[in-house]
């Protein structure tokens, strides 16, 4: 069932593989050069942009062997990025947490659960001894989606 109009007959936001490449001296490797209309990621999140392109196309089974060699991203969306808020020794202090690595997890099944139960599933995590839990990466806000 499709929600949405917007991406139903719409082949912008498909990836397109605009060139392929034989790897030299081998007879079943090559380099494919794909492309992704910028839309698809939401803008300042590296969260995103990396689940799409690396999570979700290496989680691909059809794929037996998948390197990413290189990915070139246009300025005007680099410029969305603002950096970290504050860095880890400022994260330390306000969680009082020292001399030792922080313990997270990302909250699980990423999609269909209520508030209720999302933030039960994060209240548990935290009483059990996490020091946080995080939306999975695929939950964000993409601007044909707003």
């Amino acid at each position: 069932v499709v929600w949405t109009d917007l991406l139903t007959a719409c082949d912008l936001y498909r990836a397109k593989a605009y060139k392929v490449d034989a790897v030299p001296n081998t007879s079943d490797q090559y380099f494919a050069f794909i492309a992704y209309d910028i839309d698809l990621f939401e803008e300042g999140s590296i969260a995103n942009l990396t689940a799409s392109i690396i999570g979700n196309v290496f989680g691909f089974k059809a794929v037996k062997a998948l390197r990413l060699e290189d990915m070139r991203i246009p300025v005007a969306y680099l410029k969305t990025f603002q950096g970290p808020a504050t860095g880890i020794v400022s994260e330390r202090e306000r969680m009082d947490k020292f001399g030792r690595p922080f313990l997270g997890a990302t909250v699980k099944p990423k999609l269909g659960l209520s508030g209720k139960n999302y933030g039960r599933v994060v209240y548990e995590g935290l009483k059990g001894g996490l020091d946080f839990l995080k939306d999975d990466e695929n939950i964000n806000s993409q601007p044909f989606m707003r």
